[in-house]
């Protein structure tokens, strides 16, 4: 185990004001991290339980098509649970409804913080076909995440030019929790990340990505929205990187059931420049997402193989259209009568009575109650992503 050093991560500096801001060492970390047996099994695991993720998307029938389908509502999962950690209390089915142009049966009023933050993902990976990630991609990103909502206020798209600190509610900068360095020594510990995201070195991808992080939290360059970005970035630079084809590797479900050790442990490497520890906590949350996404993936198969033999079975010379639906379902599992009108181009009794085989093979499940103006849920598909 790695000797803890109080000036290893960087430095606590007393400021004009009376508080002490932290000013954060370049990385990689010195001395370097202890590769212990411990971390080195846990990397090992982690590397291959990232591996088996990648290599089932290969597994796929339909591989490209199918397994973007997928990866989508993974980016849904992944707003709810970064979002969550933060405080917003909308669900996947309020984003889901939003998204399909429903109104938000749960009243919640947080579900346009959702929608941005899966703007902002799906703008991040398509932007990395055409620029690396850097700071400037990751200020469009914020841009995105912040437009139109709480926060919006709060230099979108811009690294703050003010200080700012982390605490309890009401809490002021004398007696916050953790102090982020001042601006000018932000904008230095900005360019020394951004060389080291760029650098070409022999530190396993998995380890630089939690070091980098970490660091993108300890320096906290925005005034707003730093741990949804600091989350992006982890997928963002494993896509990157290649370690993944699709972004299926999440870890924000896990770092919110452990919310408070994940916050503690990001605080302990300022404090104690324990970076093993922290380390060692990331990787172990990436073999759980990786072998849940896995699993995930192959009941999804299982789903689909099951439904499309049901439709086929049950519906012969119709099995054509209704397995469309059924496929559009995997990408907005919430749909209408008049969207399914809309799908196929055919009137609104084929429509209803498709639906209504959908409903009696447990495929669709109602969920509005009324008579009229009816949406129907894929709960099926839905509810993996619930648990």
């Amino acid at each position: 185990m790695a000797k803890t050093d109080s000036n290893r991560a960087g430095r606590y500096i007393s400021q004009p004001g009376g508080y002490k801001a932290f000013i954060p060492n370049p990385l990689p970390p010195e001395p370097p991290i202890v590769m212990d047996e411990e971390i080195i099994r846990i990397l090992s695991l982690a590397d291959q339980n990232t591996g088996r993720l990648d290599g089932a998307c290969y597994a796929v029938p339909d591989t490209q098509l199918f397994i973007k389908t997928i990866a989508k509502m993974y980016v849904r999962r992944e707003a709810v649970d970064s979002s969550k950690i933060e405080g917003t209390r909308a669900s996947l089915i309020d984003a889901l409804e939003l998204e399909a142009g429903l109104p938000i049966s749960s009243g919640s009023t947080d579900a346009d913080e959702i929608r941005n933050y899966i703007e902002a993902m799906n703008y991040g990976l398509k932007r990395l076909e055409e620029l690396p990630l850097s700071l400037r991609l990751l200020r469009e990103i914020h841009k995105k995440l912040l437009f139109g909502v709480r926060g919006q206020n709060r230099s979108p798209g811009q690294f703050r030019k003010s200080q700012n600190w982390i605490g309890p509610p009401g809490s002021m900068i004398n007696t916050a929790t953790y102090v982020p360095p001042p601006v000018g020594q932000m904008n230095e510990a900005l360019d020394a990340f951004e060389k080291f995201l760029h650098r070409a070195d022999d530190i396993p991808v998995l380890i630089k990505i939690g070091l980098l992080h970490a660091q993108f939290e300890i320096i906290h360059p925005f005034l707003d929205g730093n741990g949804r970005i600091g989350r992006l970035l982890i997928t963002l630079f494993l896509c990157q990187q290649k370690i993944l084809a699709q972004p299926l590797l999440y870890l924000s479900k896990i770092l919110s059931q452990s919310r408070q050790e994940y916050y503690d442990l990001l605080l302990q490497v300022s404090k104690n420049g324990n970076w093993e520890q922290w380390l060692k906590f990331y990787l172990r949350s990436v073999i759980i997402a990786a072998s849940d996404a896995s699993e995930k993936i192959r009941e999804i198969v299982s789903l689909r193989s099951r439904h499309r033999q049901l439709i086929i079975d049950s519906m012969q010379g119709r099995a054509k259209s209704a397995l469309i639906v059924l496929e559009n379902l995997f990408s907005q599992p919430l749909v209408s009568i008049g969207k399914v009108m809309e799908l196929l181009d055919v009137s609104n009794q084929t429509a209803n009575n498709l639906v209504s085989d959908f409903v009696e093979m447990g495929i669709l499940k109602e969920t509005t109650g009324k008579k009229r103006n009816r949406i129907y849920m894929y709960s099926d598909y839905v509810q993996m992503f619930m648990d």
